[in-house]
Parts: C-alpha cells; structure tokens; sequence
C-alpha cells in the first residue's frame, strides 16, 4: 500500500469510529512503524483535517454544521478583526488557502472557533514574526469554514460584507 492510499485509509477510520484508535494498533494493522503512523497523522493535520491526539489513540472531533468557502481581502492588521467576526457567528475557521501564481493552491490549517483561539494564533504569529499567507496575494484569501447552520454563514457574510472584507 502506498503512503497516500494508507493515510486515507487511516482518515476512513478515524471518520467512521468515534473511539481513539491508537499509533501502534494502526501501525500493525498497516504494517509499519508507530513513527510513520505519527508522520501520517500530521500530514493529514497539514491537510486541514482536526485530528486530536488523546492519551488513549487519535480521533476525529464530531462536526456538526456544514462547511462553506469564504474569500476574503484585508490587510494584515485587520486579520483579529476577520477571524473574530467568523467566530462569532458559530462558525470554525478550518483553514486559510491562496492562489499562488506559481505554486498554486497553498493552505494552512488553524482550527479556531473561538476569539480565545483567534488571539492564541495572532499572538502565536507575532512571537514567530510569520506573515499571513494573504501577503503572497495582495490580502485575498479563502478560508474553509463549518458553521453551526445556514443561517449562522449568512450573518457571518453580512458582517464581513459590512466590513468590505467580503469577496463576492
């Protein structure tokens, strides 16, 4: 089995049970090490998906809502201001993504739903000194975004909207 078709088997199963599954119960069902489970597991984390790492295995949380795509254009002081205002109307920023001219699509998983989680990433990024990937595209980016439900999308648009963020 190739390294790409195991980690979609590993995120079938961690899609299709609720309990933990463990690093060396998948590494002998796959037949290879824990640390390549462990490097599977992150990969699929550098992919967006919220893997969660117990003490008894790794599980995928329970996602309730649907997800949408939001873009967006602001400049880097305004980012607070965006992610709050996308968490506040019930919804979790999955990730950021742009289009690159060369490399394409580049994306980076954040996992917030919360303006704790919001300030936890800002604060994160200013002790790295790491700039938004939207610098790369002049401020425009997308963002991949479950909401509790339709209605929560729509009020999260207007807001944005409101505040000449939106792309439409």
């Amino acid at each position: 089995m190739k390294a790409e078709e195991r980690r979609e088997e590993i995120l079938k199963e961690l899609r299709q049970t609720e309990k933990p599954l463990s690093a060396g119960r998948m590494a002998e069902r796959y037949g290879v090490s824990r640390q390549i489970i462990v490097g599977d597991i992150a990969l699929l984390r550098a992919k967006g998906y919220p893997v969660i790492a117990t003490a008894r295995g790794y599980r995928l949380p329970k996602e309730e809502g649907k997800m949408y795509v939001i873009s967006c254009v602001h400049t880097g002081e305004q980012m607070r201001e965006e992610l709050y205002t996308l968490v506040d109307h019930g919804c979790t920023v999955r990730d950021v993504f742009v289009e690159h001219p060369i490399y394409h699509e580049l994306r980076g998983a954040l996992g917030l739903s919360s303006r704790l989680d919001v300030d936890r990433f800002i604060e994160s990024c200013e002790r790295h000194e790491a700039l938004p990937l939207s610098v790369l595209t002049e401020g425009v980016h997308s963002h991949t975004v479950l909401c509790t439900d339709e209605e929560a999308f729509r009020l999260a648009l207007q807001a944005l909207r409101e505040k000449g963020m939106l792309i439409e």
